[in-house]
């Protein structure tokens, strides 16, 4: 017997690593699902994917309404099969804690880690009808060590990467895979972004300017392959991203100090 088409729920789809991890996973044969809340980018993204092998719907992964419903369109569309949950959407608004908005506390905290919940509950029926079936959360380095003015940024990454762990093990019982994608910097419209301490400078240029490493999204769509598919639980993206992990478990201390002189925090 054929093996039936393996499948792809990608959240975060309309850009960056989601884009480049549907189009990757399609080249190699899986059937994308294509979710985000920018309907526009969706739509760009589906124009890359070949018809017949991908569908797509917009909804805010902050509404388990949403989820709900496009757990159900997808199962619709792949006879009740989601091998793969690529938890990835996320929000990078940053800034000192006393300078940023309720709004936009609110809203990292909510998409970047209440939001991987909502897809892990919504989907879990999917997942565990489905053999090998994997979930993918994308966490970042960010998640590895603290930063000035990514404090929230930094608590919802902590707290995917430790959603995962925990995860990894709990639906271990239903024999589903949780890991987790920890990228570096990644050459996406999330670099684009001002913090909220009165800049206007682009998260971009501070990068350039300190000649900090940005890596290309493919890198990352190869990784959450990986993550996919290999027996670890956590996936860096990038050597940077291996320096920091390993640097924040075996010297701490010098990884702290570095992190202050790297960052202006007057």
């Amino acid at each position: 017997m054929t093996e039936p088409q393996k499948s792809i729920f990608v959240t975060g789809a309309g850009s960056g690593i989601g884009r480049a991890t549907a189009q990757l996973f399609a080249e190699r044969g899986y059937f994308a699902g294509l979710f985000d809340v920018n309907q526009k980018g969706l739509d760009e993204t589906s124009a890359m994917l070949p018809e017949g092998q991908r569908i797509s719907m917009a909804f805010d992964v902050r509404d388990r309404a949403g989820w709900a419903r496009a757990v159900e369109t997808f199962g619709q569309a792949t006879n009740r099969r989601m091998h793969v949950l690529f938890n990835n959407a996320g929000v990078g608004k940053g800034g000192f804690i006393d300078d940023m908005p309720d709004e936009d506390i609110d809203l990292v905290l909510d998409v970047n880690l209440a939001g991987v919940i909502n897809g892990v509950r919504a989907a879990l029926p999917l997942l565990r009808e489905t053999p090998g079936a994997r979930i993918v959360n994308t966490a970042s380095v960010a998640g590895v060590f603290g930063a000035p003015r990514m404090s929230i940024y930094c608590a919802t990454k902590f707290g995917v990467r430790g959603l995962t762990d925990a995860l990894d093990v709990e639906l271990g019982r239903y024999g589903i895979r949780v890991t987790s994608l920890m990228p570096w910097f990644i050459d996406t419209a999330i670099l684009d972004g001002t913090p909220t301490d009165g800049s206007n400078r682009a998260i971009r240029d501070t990068l350039i300017e300190n000649k900090t490493p940005i890596y290309p999204v493919r890198m990352a769509a190869e990784r959450a392959w990986d993550a996919a598919h290999g027996s670890d639980v956590h996936y860096m993206v990038g050597k940077e991203a291996e320096r920091a992990r390993f640097f924040a478990r075996f010297f701490p201390g010098a990884m702290r100090n570095q992190i202050k002189k790297s960052f202006t925090t007057d």
